[in-house]
């Protein structure tokens, strides 16, 4: 009864292609956009990926990463004084004007990091190296950074070039490997006695304090105790991306502008499936009413109508991921728009895709068991 009931759903071959079609597109929105979705998310911690460092101590009343508040440099020792902090830095985030020789003008995410631990250096420089630092009025420019300020000054900039942060001369002398902001502005590397006299005066300067748990202490551990000696908030690198994303998730317009288009996919494929495949059990009544009066019980023309609406949806599934995974393939080398599609969501993609077949099965069953046996007597 299986091979006859993919014979039937194969046999009728404009309608199969419909089924197919339907829930592949259903599958490519529901997963290219959640993937996009679950892209920007990391996006929004880009700082905490291209600033390494166990443990940030920021302002008590900071809730996002990209949110920081000046702290007082006396901060840093009293980080220090915990127990269980092995190090802790200072760090300096802000954004700034970088001016190029030709007087175009490009904002910049300038981080400082400590010019002696060079605590929170890129991981990985693509050209150059982080100890040229030490030279004065030098920077690390990301590769985003090297793209945009050549593409706006109409040349190639690489290192040795020089351009302006504050009227100050900022002298090119690594490239650094970076996640994009998501601001989309470069991020531009100094050290942070340099990145005080880039930036604008004023009374507070420090913006987090970088620090790291002694060997085979716990980060959570150590992070609380910084909280309740010293009044300051202390965020494991985890931690502050999850709370990063959330104070996105729950102060923007973004889950909802990507919610609707994933609703949308949802929509397209149970309207798609439904329909179709409600048409396909009533052009196929006279061969079920056949086995019916054959004997046939409806428990198994139930079971043959949702192998026939499973084989769609596992069909339509594979078509559809198939296609998000070449688009994001493209995306991924382009790296713009972000995409990022983790295990979890083609599963639930799955899940859903199944849902939607059980109820397009759902209402072809209930035609069946309405189905008289004498319908294929019927002229």
């Amino acid at each position: 009864m299986n091979d006859l009931a993919l014979k039937m759903l194969l046999g009728d071959r404009a309608k199969y292609i419909m089924l197919v079609s339907g829930l592949a597109l259903a599958t490519l929105l529901m997963t290219q956009q959640a993937s996009i979705f679950c892209g920007i998310m990391q996006w929004t911690g880009a700082t905490l990926d291209n600033v390494s460092a166990p443990i940030w101590v920021v302002d008590p009343m900071v809730e996002q990463v990209n949110d920081t508040d000046s702290l007082r440099d006396t901060d840093i020792n009293r980080v220090r004084s915990v127990p269980g902090v092995a190090w802790a830095s200072p760090l300096y985030t802000g954004m700034l004007k970088a001016r190029l020789k030709d007087g175009t003008f490009k904002f910049i995410q300038v981080l400082g990091i400590d010019g002696a631990t060079f605590a929170g250096a890129p991981g990985e420089l693509l050209a150059g190296s982080v100890a040229d630092l030490r030279i004065p009025n030098t920077v690390i420019v990301d590769r985003y950074g090297i793209q945009k300020l050549s593409r706006d000054s109409g040349r190639p900039i690489g290192l040795g070039d020089t351009f302006e942060i504050n009227d100050r001369e900022a002298r090119i002398v690594g490239i650094a490997k970076t996640r994009l902001s998501f601001s989309g502005n470069p991020y531009v590397y100094t050290t942070y006695d340099r990145a005080l006299q880039y930036a604008p005066g004023q009374r507070k300067m420090l913006s987090t304090v970088l620090a790291a748990p002694t060997a085979g202490t716990d980060a959570d551990t150590v992070a609380r105790r910084i909280e309740a000696q010293t009044g300051l908030r202390a965020f494991t690198r985890k931690k502050f991306a999850w709370a990063t994303i959330w104070w996105f998730i729950r102060n923007t317009g973004i889950p909802v502008a990507f919610g609707g288009t994933v609703f949308l996919g949802f929509i397209v494929g149970l309207a798609v499936c439904s329909q179709t495949f409600y048409a396909f059990v009533l052009e196929n009544l006279r061969n079920l009413g056949a086995l019916k009066a054959m004997g046939a019980s409806d428990g198994l023309l139930c079971r043959m109508l949702l192998l026939q609406a499973f084989t769609v949806g596992v069909v339509g599934y594979g078509c559809g991921i198939g296609l998000a995974t070449l688009v994001g393939t493209v995306l991924l080398k382009k790296e713009m728009p972000p995409f990022y599609m983790p295990w979890p969501l083609p599963v639930a993609v799955f899940g859903i895709v199944l849902w939607i077949c059980t109820l397009a099965a759902l209402l072809g069953i209930r035609r069946i068991r309405q189905l008289e046996p004498a319908i294929v007597f019927r002229g």
